[in-house]
């Protein structure tokens, strides 16, 4: 499931992959467009990782023409799941400090109703677990079989905040994020939430305004997950991992559905981190309010254990936080 990049974009419905008509002649209309544009988009996303133009084009050519006519409005959401907090930071680095294997993260948000042309400006809001599965807010939520207390860890993270930012999309729709990579809780697999937001913008070091366009999770294949998961921190937490097959929200689809293109930084040494990318096609006039597609998996899981219910903590940061860039 890993190897070169793949530039299909990510379908929004991850239970109904059903397109009018209309939708669909507004859409294959822009392949040609969105094949040149992966090529532009690979090199921004990856220009400062060593990779060379002439290798970039090859491959990003080559993943192209294979994924002609795959370019698709997003005709549904799935839920935002049960750890959701606005806290809006916009910052690049959101790790605050906690340990795991190093995870750049470069999304491409494109739109996917004129020909997948850069939406730059766009918001892209991402939040996942820790290396043992805790999430930031909720930090009490038992994340399944056995794992250390959150606090045992030893970081200085704020126990609000870590594992959740914005980043502002450039002139050509790319966002790039340092995190690591995330644990697992039952019942899911290994994911990260995400939110494309348009409309709104930066203000001191918070993202305000606008409106969500997109809400959805990306994906990890399962070999690579897994043996991250036999290395320190990841493997003080034990239990049954829920593979991508039996995943109550991912369908199988690939990157379409969120399945990342991962490649090592260092081959042969998983400890040295990894490098994710995907193209998201969005459609800007359109609101998602994060209710889900329904059905099946559609809607994220319940938190498990002890997670609380109702809104976010008390003392959750607000909209006013500082945060760095």
């Amino acid at each position: 499931m890993g190897g070169v990049p793949n530039f299909l974009v990510m379908t929004g419905n991850h239970k109904d992959k059903s397109i009018t008509r209309r939708r669909a002649i507004a859409v294959t209309g822009g392949t040609v467009a969105a094949g040149g544009l992966a090529v532009a988009g690979y090199q921004a996303a990856f220009a400062d990782t060593g990779t060379t133009t002439t290798e970039a084009a090859a491959t990003a050519s080559t993943t192209a023409s294979e994924s002609a006519g795959t370019c698709m409005t997003l005709m549904s959401s799935v839920t935002e799941g049960p750890y959701y907090l606005d806290n809006a930071l916009v910052r690049k680095d959101i790790t605050e400090g906690k340990s795991g294997v190093p995870l750049t993260l470069r999304l491409t948000v494109v739109d996917a109703t004129d020909g997948c042309t850069p939406v730059p400006g766009a918001a892209v809001e991402i939040w996942h677990c820790d290396a043992w599965g805790y999430y930031s807010g909720y930090t009490t939520a038992n994340p399944g079989g056995s794992a250390p207390a959150e606090s045992e860890d030893g970081s200085t993270a704020n126990d609000n905040t870590y594992l959740r930012g914005y980043q502002i999309a450039n002139a050509n729709g790319v966002v790039k994020f340092e995190t690591i990579f995330p644990g697992w809780y039952t019942p899911r697999t290994c994911h990260i939430h995400l939110k494309v937001h348009t409309g709104g913008q930066k203000e001191d070091g918070t993202y305000a305004g606008g409106k969500v366009n997109y809400t959805g999770q990306l994906f990890f294949d399962d070999e690579i997950a897994q043996e991250i998961f036999t290395l320190e921190p990841y493997s003080k937490h034990s239990g049954s991992y829920t593979t991508l097959d039996d995943d109550m929200v991912y369908d199988g689809g690939g990157a379409s559905s969120g399945l990342l293109t991962l490649s090592p930084v260092k081959k042969a040494d998983p400890s040295k981190g990894y490098k994710g990318f995907l193209t998201i096609g969005i459609d800007p006039d359109a609101e998602n309010t994060g209710a889900g597609s329904g059905g099946g998996g559609g809607e994220g899981g319940t938190p498990p254990g002890d997670a609380p219910t109702g809104p976010p903590p008390s003392d959750a940061p607000s909209a006013s936080a500082s945060a760095s860039s």
